[in-house]
C-alpha cells in the first residue's frame, strides 16, 4: 500500500483529517502482541480510549481504502451509541462509494443503527430489501435475511 494506496492524494488527506496514524511493524513489541497483528497490512480503528472497533487486513486500492476508514469510524461511532453521526458516515460511505466492498456492511449497519435510535424495526426491513436488490450474494444480505419478515 506504500507505493499505491498512500501516496494517493484523496488517500493523505482523508487520513490526515480523519486519524491519527500510527504504523507499527509486525514484529514491534508490545504493540503487536497487543492488538493480534499477524500479517500486514493491517489496519486497526482504535477509539481515544485504545479500543478496537474495525480491523483489516490486507492490501487494498484508494478506491476501498478510503470507505473501509470511513466505516471504522461510523463503527466506532456506533459502538458508543452516537448513532446519528455513524448514519452520517454510513450514508457518505453509501453516496460517495456505492461500488465499494464497504457498502453492503454500510447499508445493514444503518438499519442497525436506525432501529437502535429509534425502536423502529422499518430501517431493519429497509436494509435487507436494498441488501438483496443490490447485493444479493453478500454476506450481509445473508445476515439480514430474518428482517423480511418485520
Amino acid at each position: 500500500m506504500d507505493t499505491v494506496s498512500y501516496p494517493d492524494k484523496k488517500v493523505i488527506e482523508f487520513i490526515k483529517n480523519s486519524f491519527i496514524p500510527v504504523r507499527v511493524r509486525s514484529d514491534a513489541q508490545p504493540l503487536a502482541t497487543d492488538f493480534s497483528i499477524k500479517w500486514t497490512p493491517t489496519l486497526v480503528i482504535l477509539d481515544t480510549e485504545g479500543k478496537e472497533h474495525h480491523r483489516t487486513v490486507g492490501f487494498l486500492s484508494p478506491e476501498e481504502l478510503i470507505p473501509v476508514l470511513m466505516l471504522g469510524i461510523a463503527k466506532v461511532y456506533f459502538d458508543l451509541n452516537a448513532f446519528k453521526e455513524a448514519l452520517s458516515r454510513l450514508e457518505k460511505i453509501l453516496s460517495d462509494f456505492p461500488k465499494s466492498s464497504s457498502a453492503p456492511e454500510a447499508i445493514y449497519l444503518k438499519g442497525v443503527c436506525l432501529y437502535k435510535d429509534t425502536k423502529n424495526p422499518k430501517g431493519l426491513k429497509e436494509a435487507y430489501e436494498q441488501l438483496q436488490a443490490r447485493y444479493p450474494e453478500s454476506e450481509w444480505t445473508k445476515r439480514a435475511y430474518p428482517y423480511r419478515l418485520l
